[in-house]
């Protein structure tokens, strides 16, 4: 893949801003496919294929990304 743009968590602005608890919250991503997006989030222990994972990530960023693509 080749540029990914953060349009949602990432680092944290601010010590009030770490909700995280560890200075940096998970992350999606745009993607120069069109229509996906990646995101970056605490591994998960459950089978996957080989190639993909599963990750957990607060609610809030995944809304906070839904606002940024306009999709809120």
């Amino acid at each position: 893949m080749d540029v990914l743009r953060m349009i949602a968590g990432g680092p944290c602005r601010s010590d009030d801003d770490d909700k995280c608890g560890n200075g940096d919250c998970p992350t999606v991503y745009e993607t120069p496919e069109p229509g996906m997006l990646a995101i970056r989030g605490y591994d998960v222990t459950h089978p996957t294929p080989d190639g993909e994972s599963v990750v957990l990530i607060p609610e809030e960023i995944l809304k906070e990304a839904a606002r940024a693509r306009g999709w809120l």
